[in-house]
This record gives C-alpha cells, sequence and structure tokens, in this order.
C-alpha cells in the first residue's frame, strides 16, 4: 500500500508548502489500497494507469520546478523524463501514450520512492525560502495540474474497472437509489433568465487561474433562458426510447458516423437487462441508474443530438459564466464519500448543482480569449497548443477535487470522448 510522503517540516495548511503537501497526499489517498497490476494497466490509449498518474506529477515538479530553481540539481533517475513526459515536445523525446499500460517497471514501490524524493526536495526548498514569485507561480501551476490528474486518475480507473467482468470496486458499495420514478414523475426543469448584456468573462489578475482562462475580456451575451438543473438519467431514458440513438436527423455529421462506428445507444457505462433494466458502472461498482441524477459520461455529439432531440441548445461557455458569475463553488465533489452524481431536488427557484456533479458541455469551441499568449519555455506546452478541435465544459464533476474551480474555469475534450463525468445542461434564446 503506498506511504504517505516522508516525514519532513511542518507546515501551515493555508501555505504553499502545506498546500503543497495537502495536494501531494491526497492523490496517494486516491490509489490507497490498489495493487501494483491494478496501477499498471491501461484500458485506452486516451487513459493512463495510475501508476503513470503519480509518477507524472512528480516529473513536473522535478522538472519545472526543483531543476528551474537549479539546474544542478540531479534527477531521480535519468530515464524518468523520457518515462513520464507527457506532452513537452520541446523536452525531448517521451515514451508513447498508447503503450504506458505497458511499464511494468519501475514498480509501484519505486514509483513511491520517486514521489517521497521529490516531495523531501521540494519541502526543503520551501522550508529555505529559495522560491521567488515565479517560482511560486510555478508551484502553484504545479499543485493546480496534479490536482487535474487526481481526477483524471479516478476517471481512468473507472474506465479499467468497466472492462473487468468481475466490476471491481474502488470505493464501497452504495445503497441501491430509488428508481421507481416514471418519466412523468420526474420534476420539471425551470429556467433563470438573463437580459442582453456585455460581460467580464475570465479571470482576473489576481489568484490562480490557467492561462487560458485569461485576460479578462468584455462580451457581448444576448438574452438567453439557462435551465435550472442538468438533463437528468430519467430525461436520457426518454431519449433512448424515442430512437434518439437512431435518428442521424439529431445529430452532427461527425458525432452520427462515430454514433454508427461506435454502436452507441446509451451513455458509457450503461447497461440494459429485462430482469434489472438500467444499470451502470460506478467507482462503487455496478449500480442501478438513479433517474433524477444527472447523466454523465455522454460526449458533445451526444449532449448536441440530445439538446436538438428536446427543441433547445447547449449554452455558450460565456452564457454558462455568466450565470455562475458571484455564486458560490459548492458541489458533490471527489472530497465526498459518494462518487457518482447525486439526485437532484425538485426545481425551486435556484440554479442547482452548478458545480460537482457533472461537467457541463457548452457549444463553444476551445479558443484563445483576445490577447491570449503562451507562456514561454516548455511551460507554454501546457494548454494554448490544445486550442483546435475541442469543445469547453463548465463547471466541474464528483471526480474534481473540491479546491480546483472557479466560475471562469475551462475544461475542453475533443468531442466524442465520454470517459469523463461530463453531462450537459440546456439553454435557449429568448
Amino acid at each position: 500500500m503506498p506511504s504517505q510522503p516522508a516525514s519532513g517540516p511542518t507546515f501551515h495548511p493555508e501555505t504553499p508548502a502545506g498546500r503543497f503537501l495537502a495536494v501531494r497526499r491526497r492523490t496517494l489517498d486516491l490509489v490507497r489500497g490498489l495493487s501494483d497490476a491494478d496501477c499498471t494497466v491501461q484500458s485506452m490509449p486516451d487513459a493512463s494507469p495510475a501508476k503513470w498518474h503519480l509518477a507524472h506529477t512528480t516529473w513536473f515538479f522535478e522538472t519545472f520546478l526543483l531543476r528551474a530553481a537549479d539546474p544542478a540539481h540531479p534527477l531521480f533517475d535519468e530515464r524518468y523524463p523520457r518515462l513520464f513526459n507527457s506532452y513537452y515536445e520541446s523536452l525531448g523525446p517521451r515514451h508513447p501514450r498508447p503503450q504506458r499500460g505497458l511499464l511494468t517497471r519501475p514498480a509501484l514501490p519505486e514509483v513511491i520512492a520517486y514521489r517521497e524524493s521529490i516531495d523531501r526536495a521540494v519541502q526543503a526548498l520551501l522550508a529555505a525560502g529559495r522560491l521567488d514569485a515565479a517560482g511560486l507561480e510555478t508551484l502553484a501551476l504545479g499543485l493546480a495540474h496534479e490536482e487535474q490528474h487526481q481526477e483524471l486518475l479516478l476517471s481512468d480507473l473507472l474506465h479499467l474497472f468497466a472492462q473487468n467482468p468481475l466490476r471491481p470496486a474502488l470505493a464501497p458499495a452504495l445503497p441501491a437509489p430509488d428508481t421507481h420514478y416514471t418519466n412523468g414523475d420526474l420534476p420539471v426543469t425551470g429556467w433563470e433568465r438573463h437580459d442582453e448584456a456585455i460581460v467580464e468573462i475570465g479571470a482576473g489578475t489576481e489568484g490562480f487561474a490557467f492561462d487560458c482562462e485569461r485576460p479578462r475580456h468584455r462580451v457581448l451575451v444576448p438574452a438567453f433562458a439557462l435551465a435550472r438543473r442538468p438533463v437528468s438519467n430519467g430525461e436520457w431514458m426518454a431519449f433512448i426510447e424515442d430512437r434518439g440513438y437512431a435518428n442521424p436527423l439529431l445529430w452532427r455529421a461527425d458525432g452520427w458516423d462515430d454514433c454508427c462506428a461506435q454502436r452507441w445507444a446509451a451513455p458509457l457505462y450503461w447497461e440494459r437487462s429485462d430482469d434489472e433494466g438500467w444499470q451502470a458502472m460506478t467507482l462503487h461498482g455496478m449500480r442501478p441508474v438513479d433517474p433524477l441524477a444527472p447523466v454523465a459520461h455522454v460526449s458533445w455529439y451526444e449532449a448536441d443530438a440530445y439538446a436538438t432531440w428536446a427543441g433547445k441548445r447547449l449554452p455558450t461557455e460565456f452564457e454558462w459564466e455568466r450565470a455562475a458569475a458571484g455564486r458560490p463553488v459548492e458541489g458533490h465533489f471527489a472530497d465526498h464519500p459518494q462518487r457518482t452524481p447525486q439526485a437532484m431536488r425538485a426545481d425551486d427557484g435556484e440554479l442547482q448543482q452548478l458545480y460537482g456533479g457533472v461537467w457541463e458541455w457548452t457549444a463553444s469551441a476551445y479558443s484563445p480569449y483576445p490577447g491570449f499568449r503562451a507562456a514561454p519555455g516548455a511551460v507554454g506546452e501546457y494548454n494554448g497548443k490544445f486550442m483546435a478541435g475541442q469543445y469547453v465544459l463548465r463547471g466541474g464533476s464528483c471526480f474534481t477535487p473540491p479546491t480546483h474551480l472557479r466560475a471562469s474555469y475551462r475544461n475542453f475534450f475533443h468531442p466524442d470522448k465520454r470517459w469523463q463525468a461530463s453531462g450537459l445542461r440546456l439553454a435557449e434564446d429568448i
């Protein structure tokens, strides 16, 4: 079982050093109890083994923090940069992403030893006060980067365990949800109206944000209405029953091609039996699909097809951010013992599950804001290089760390991806 980081100076949790230790320990907590085999296998090219996530996030601190502060700092292992570099082309050759599951060595205890060594070095660096303002910015980026990998680690483990006929669970079993609801019993979707306005979009200059969230700029947002809750599993069942997956008139051309080629007939992880109805694989094992919970693990193509079927549309990311502005970041996140989307309450006139639960697809392509500039050097390969062919998601999911989100946060994936906890909230023009 992975150990905690090696003992060192005691830091206040709100200091950079304290936050570093908290984030690093949280990553290990996610894999506690898993075997070397559990942490080595790769279930598909888009996913990475848990062991690789543990090592890659460590390589990030070794490369961009320790070696930047002291170029003479010795590498833990001269072979590791090739193994655990992800996509930083300017830093040299990398092990192919689809073959990460072949890395049976280093073994899990060696990866844990790597983490402990780098953790000790970072703690010493912080205790000595040797990081300047730029170094502290890199530390904040590294911690946000590790939180992203915590979410990816959970998503990848779910996909891995879903391939196993034994359907192993990462977390304890949960009570079965109440599934007696019919479509007519589901809460009615209310709408929050917004008049046309010029609004400020993006992160300000205070506090941490990724470069893709800046610069803050003004956008004209026409009048719109936003659904007060995400689309539910029960509503998605109605889409399935109405042959939504068999109607090409609802789909974009590329989406229809993927739907046919991949034989999509329901969200990822859903299975149907005559005896038990719809079941879905979760981190808690196989569970009945809760009609009142937000639908999850659908692609942008599916979300867009559903919106067309419903006579609505997906919101733009600017509409979503305008609705979220000023609201607290509260929701059902990865620190909750139930790591699956939770049932929604009856409409009470307020937006619900704006954060947590599921990421919400938007109609906006992932592109740079006016005035965007990538950071110089290798670290500049972080976000800007991916601004083509992807769509923005907002809000965070039940796999997202609770300290990771803000109204300006922009997640992004290609429109065919389904293994993230991604769902949708509808919008309409006024």
